[in-house]
């Protein structure tokens, strides 16, 4: 009966997995705009037109920035090289981050599978599981791997350091494995010396992923069997003391500097909101989790949940909300444990109901995320049920594109700030938080009494001048001069009656 039961759920999954990244190489065609994409397409900008001192992404300053990651340069070189667009290379970002992503669920998996059917079947189901086993409620963030969540973040650095972590525990668990089996022979100083570098780069990269990846690390080495030696200890100081020289030599920006970064609570606290419409579906890999926890005291996956899980309930508790990030550090493990319990039950009868439960709760999740085909399929394609979870994506700012060139500076409020620099322009005002700016509250106040009702016009001209502003944008009723001031020339009409003045005095 286990060989039938298997001989159906192999091929099921491996379906369902392949119409998943179908469904995501679809997505990445039309390349849908939400969230941050903006300041990834503006680092990229700013790359391509110097790849040594780019100066701020968003604003007009000579500043360094945490987005100019190892991989960032690499694709603002690229598109240096080639000529290639911004979105273009965004396109091909989110290609290498899908394949990362997906080879290195498959490749760490295999290293937990203890049987051969398992190591077949486990991978697709923990795909599905990464993507599907989260709420009953839509819930999108970077770095977290909700189906819809990904589809509006794939091209994102989250996506990519996700992706090389994944591989990272992988590699890592294979090299302690090595060294046990061949007397320290089998991983040397080069393969350690390699993951230490690899840590580093995914650091870089994503700070909130390296996190997680740093937890998942440690979970790894602390649930590995045997316990590793002495000498494998000292190749893991080895491979950490040149992952942190290369985070202090990185030149683009100071690593270590992020540590006194503040201003990010209030963003974040809507992590610690709704929890269970937001992850309850992730409670079956908890039940996992205690399962695989009664066979092994220290299962690295069990590890690695309880890392996550501390941290993010210390920030809950304490009001760091931006602590919320490690999440993934919980929710990972747990997945990938429904996925493999599947084939790890003790008993034929245990087997089929936890599987029963674990497609009870895709299908849910499924049914929640369902909106993501309306990024590939017409809406009024759609069903009318899925149709209604649809959510459209912004549309951007490229029709400021044929008046506003490279490098000219907008006054525009955050929303709008958060998409224009994508197109090459820059704002007043960054449309994130910047730790190394350090006018960054006075920028903000600037652009609060341009548009507030309140301000003279002298003050309102004072700004524009000392920010060397040459265009606005801005919505009606957002305030700011009138629009038939003598200063002001209405150059463009853009979606849902936004106006694009030329400052001309």
């Amino acid at each position: 009966m286990r060989v039938a039961s298997n001989a159906v759920i192999r091929p099921l999954t491996w379906a369902a997995a392949l119409l998943t990244v179908v469904l995501l190489l679809l997505v990445i065609v039309r390349l849908p705009w939400a969230g941050d994409l903006g300041i990834h397409a503006a680092t990229i900008e700013r790359l391509r037109h110097d790849l040594v001192d780019p100066g701020n992404p968003l604003v007009d300053a000579d500043t360094p920035s945490p987005y100019y990651s190892p991989w960032m340069v690499l694709l603002g070189g690229l598109a240096k090289g080639t000529g290639l667009g911004t979105f273009v290379v965004l396109r091909g970002a989110a290609v290498v981050g899908l394949s990362l992503l997906a080879t290195g669920v498959w490749h760490f998996v295999r290293t937990f599978a203890r049987t051969q059917s398992a190591r077949r079947a486990a991978p697709p189901l923990a795909l599905l599981c990464l993507l599907l086993l989260w709420g009953p409620r839509l819930f999108n963030w970077s770095g977290f791997l909700g189906l819809n969540s990904l589809a509006l973040t794939i091209s994102y650095p989250s996506t990519f350091a996700l992706g090389l972590s994944f591989h990272f525990w992988a590699l890592l668990r294979k090299a302690l494995r090595r060294a046990s089996e061949d007397g320290d022979g089998g991983a040397g100083w080069p393969v350690f010396l390699g993951l230490g570098a690899l840590w580093s780069v995914i650091l870089l990269s994503h700070q909130f992923t390296g996190v997680v990846a740093s937890f998942g690390a440690l979970a790894m080495v602390a649930g590995a069997r045997p316990w590793p030696s002495w000498a494998v200890f000292v190749r893991l100081g080895g491979a950490l003391a040149l992952g942190f020289a290369v985070l202090a030599s990185w030149p683009y920006y100071s690593f270590f500097g992020l540590f006194g970064a503040g201003g990010l609570e209030e963003i974040h606290r809507s992590l610690y909101r709704h929890l269970l419409p937001h992850y309850g579906f992730a409670l079956i890999g908890v039940l996992a989790l205690v399962l695989r926890w009664r066979r092994d005291r220290r299962d690295p996956l069990v590890l690695f949940f309880l890392l996550g899980a501390a941290m993010f309930a210390a920030g809950g508790l304490t009001g760091h909300y931006s602590w919320g990030r490690v999440l993934p550090a919980a929710l990972v493990p747990a997945q990938l444990a429904a996925a493999l319990e599947v084939f790890e039950l003790g008993t034929r009868g245990l087997r089929r109901a936890f599987a029963a439960l674990l497609g009870a709760a895709l299908l849910l999740g499924a049914w929640t995320q369902a909106g993501t085909l309306g990024y590939v399929i017409p809406r009024d394609a759609l069903p009318s049920p899925v149709a209604a979870k649809y959510k459209a994506p912004w549309p951007g700012y490229k029709w400021l594109t044929p008046h506003v060139g490279y490098g000219d500076v907008v006054m525009a409020k955050t929303f709008p700030a958060r998409q224009i620099p994508a197109y090459g322009p820059r704002t007043v005002a960054p449309g994130y938080p910047d730790f190394f700016l350090p006018d960054q509250e006075e920028r903000l106040a600037a652009t609060k009494d341009y548009f507030a009702e309140g301000t003279s016009r002298a003050e309102r001209l004072s700004v524009l001048h000392r920010y060397g502003v040459r265009w606005i944008v801005e919505y009606p009723g957002d305030g700011g001069l009138r629009p038939d001031d003598p200063a002001l020339r209405k150059v463009e009409t853009g979606p849902k009656g936004q106006v694009l003045y030329e400052v001309v005095g």
